[in-house]
């Protein structure tokens, strides 16, 4: 399977992301990209999930994607994961899934973490995409996942919060995903955790 490059002018960019403020010029695509173009909501928290973000984040997942909504995330350790494995369990149960979208911070051919590098076979796998706006070469410096965080939520309808310190990369997302009128949900936590703040 070969990495689509797709410009901004292309028919086949996702409409909602050419829409957001500063749209990446191009993406490069491996995967169904058809996915990108479909009814999607991201899910987005914690790399340091409790057992209960684990939890929901794999059942919220699994229980939207088999109900035909496309389960977008970052491929990051935590709520991330466990989001992209819910939507392949609903795939792999034969349901009407719709599969799942890994945004990443790096190009598509430098997976990270590199624990996760059996999770991305997955997704593409189970018919879902792996989505970059970086050019296969391209390290994941830190510097590149606030910025990758505008496509999550930009390809979105709206995002799931599950799990957030008070210092976390996810209420990056959040400010992006207000900024671009998407609708922002978030899942009750336990009221003394750090992961609730």
């Amino acid at each position: 399977m070969r990495i689509e490059e797709i410009s901004i002018d292309s028919k086949k960019y996702p409409q909602k992301l050419r829409n957001i403020y500063d749209p990446p010029k191009k993406l490069y695509v491996l995967g169904n990209k058809e996915l990108l173009n479909k009814f999607g909501i991201a899910i987005v928290g914690s790399r340091q999930a409790t057992q209960y973000g684990k939890m929901n984040s794999y059942n919220v997942a699994k229980e939207l994607s088999k109900n035909g909504v496309v389960i977008i995330s970052g491929l990051a350790v935590g709520i991330d994961s466990y989001s992209h494995w819910g939507a392949i369990k609903a795939f792999d149960m034969n349901w009407n899934s719709a599969g799942t979208v890994a945004v990443l911070g790096s190009g598509i051919d430098n997976i990270y973490p590199k624990e996760n590098i059996e999770l991305a076979n997955e997704i593409i796998r189970n018919g879902g995409a792996i989505i970059s706006e970086y050019p296969c070469g391209t390290k994941p410096d830190k510097m590149n996942f606030p910025a990758r965080n505008r496509i999550i939520s930009g390809i979105s309808q709206g995002i799931i919060v599950i799990e957030a310190k008070e210092k976390s990369g996810t209420l990056i997302t959040v400010d992006f995903a207000l900024e671009q009128g998407r609708d922002v949900f978030v899942v009750p936590g336990n009221i003394n955790s750090m992961n609730s703040v």
